[in-house]
């Protein structure tokens, strides 16, 4: 392979990952925690775009609540990695690197 197709198979690629990443920004995912006493709603890049806490959830204790808050964006990270891994993989598929 020559530099020329190189540069081009690079720019190709360049524009595929900045696609799926403009996609992903759009895509939305939901984590949830103790049976969906709090949902935390994020982007495929990670913005948080909504929070909703029951008031059930709300009669714990502020340690307890941190917790659920914590694994239900957890839940909601992993799904978003999931997408990403998905969208990139699909951005690069049928592309040699030189290494």
């Amino acid at each position: 392979m020559n530099i020329d197709e190189m540069m081009a198979q690079a720019k190709d690629l360049q524009a595929r990952v900045a696609a799926a990443q403009d996609d992903l920004a759009k895509i939305t995912v939901k984590g949830l925690a103790a049976n969906g006493a709090c949902i935390v709603e994020m982007t495929g890049k990670y913005d948080i775009v909504k929070v909703i806490i029951t008031d059930d959830a709300m009669k714990n204790t502020a340690t307890d609540l941190s917790k659920i808050v914590a694994q239900a964006f957890c839940d909601a990270k992993d799904k978003a990695d999931a997408l990403i891994d998905k969208a990139m993989s699909a951005a690069t598929a049928g592309v040699n690197l030189p290494f």
